[in-house]
């Protein structure tokens, strides 16, 4: 770790995400535990666990807890697809019917209730950027917005505490069946896209989706506790994971000792499966910020990565013009969304202080992480409370972090 103050940050400022962190979430026991870093120029100018890992067993946040990171996975399953369009095997404006023949023939809903839908033909094929960018037309069955995630919640296609019982080849053909929520690139849409991504890896690496992150990101990332379970000797780091209850009250949600994260799942959620630690993921993140490159390692060209982090949402749109509902892990408004990642477009709509060209992204258990390539900066926070809505965890960080900001 590096001084703040080496790197253009004040240590008396920083010390203020622990202040409040612990003044209002902790001390009223809306959280257990939670862990903070702050990387940048090159240097952790902050790494804070505080509180309880588990609450049940007394067992103290650490810099090497495991948590459940969820929708934090999309980017790393982005960037897998990403890889595999360098080596050619595909164009972003390829209909995705092109790799999964079953979604030759998909529909767009018109009204009625599953299984009775009544549904109008596409109007263009589905892309790859559409599903990159979520703008596919799929949805999540927690939605509970829809006739179509009502289907998808019947189904156990995207629904918390309902796991879906097949393989990603599996899902493909349960939602052929099914009739999209918009016509493809019209509208945004949190979505099973990034599951459908995962997917597309598979079958264009000839890998399972666990092996090839394991060969082309997590082994030459040095990422050694990120994956799609805990074994049996991590066990021990496992953060128990929290729900904000009726009643304002913090209940347990999932027992590491209980956990189906103990054992390798059948189905590989490449949109919300992975487990990790802040500093497995911020080696991620480093990569990110450092073009693709980590350590004399290559991931992802300079230019790909430029290319991510665009906003490729239809005639330009931001998120807050384009989404159909309003689930999603950052606010809306002057935020658009690239291959894989929300991006700032412009901070004044935004209402919160960053910077144009931040790229972030989130997960169901409240984690964040942020990356700034203009100030050099991540940030990474790290907790186990669902649903991610619960707190603004991420407006009052930026506020406190780059209020720290002193060059």
């Amino acid at each position: 770790m590096a001084r703040p103050e080496d790197v253009g940050l004040s240590s008396e400022r920083l010390a203020r995400i622990d202040a409040h962190l612990k003044r209002r979430y902790l001390d009223p026991g809306k959280i257990a535990g939670a862990l903070t870093l702050v990387y940048r120029r090159g240097e952790i100018a902050w790494l804070s666990p505080l509180g309880l890992a588990d609450r049940e067993r007394g067992k103290p946040m650490a810099e090497d807890t495991i948590f459940r990171i969820y929708s934090m996975t999309k980017p790393v399953t982005s960037v897998a697809l990403m890889q595999l369009y360098e080596h050619g095997h595909f164009q972003l404006d390829d209909p995705v019917h092109k790799f999964l023949p079953e979604w030759r023939q998909l529909r767009v809903y018109k009204r009625g209730d599953w299984p009775d839908f009544e549904t109008v033909p596409c109007e263009r094929p589905m892309r790859i950027r559409d599903l990159l960018t979520h703008q596919s037309g799929l949805t999540y069955g927690f939605m509970m917005q829809t006739p179509v995630d009502a289907a998808y919640r019947e189904l156990a296609i995207g629904s918390f505490g309902k796991s879906f019982p097949g393989t990603l080849e599996d899902l493909i053909g349960r939602v052929a069946e099914l009739p999209l929520e918009f016509q493809p690139g019209s509208a945004w849409n949190y979505s099973i896209a990034s599951d459908v991504c995962g997917r597309l890896v598979e079958m264009l690496s000839g890998e399972t989706l666990d092996d090839y992150l394991r060969r082309h990101l997590f082994g030459p990332l040095g990422m050694e506790d990120t994956d799609f379970h805990v074994p049996e000797e991590k066990l021990e780091r496992f953060a128990a994971c929290y729900q904000r209850a009726p009643g304002r009250k913090t209940v347990l949600m999932d027992d590491p000792e209980r956990s189906s994260y103990r054992r390798p799942p059948r189905f590989l959620g490449g949109g919300g499966g992975l487990v990790s630690t802040a500093h497995d993921y911020l080696r991620f993140c480093r990569m990110l910020l450092g073009g693709g490159s980590l350590d004399g390692t290559r991931i992802l060209s300079r230019k790909t990565l430029e290319l991510m982090t665009r906003n490729h949402l239809t005639d330009g749109r931001d998120m807050a013009s384009a989404a159909l509902g309003n689930y999603t892990e950052i606010a809306l408004p002057g935020a658009g969304f690239g291959l894989g990642f929300a991006v700032t477009l412009d901070p004044v709509r935004a209402g919160v202080v960053g910077s144009p060209g931040e790229f972030a992204w989130g997960g169901a258990a409240s984690t964040i992480f942020s990356i700034d390539p203009a100030e050099e900066l991540i940030v990474i926070y790290l907790t186990q409370l669902f649903p991610s809505g619960s707190f603004n965890f991420r407006g009052q960080l930026k506020s406190i972090v780059y209020g720290s900001i002193d060059d």
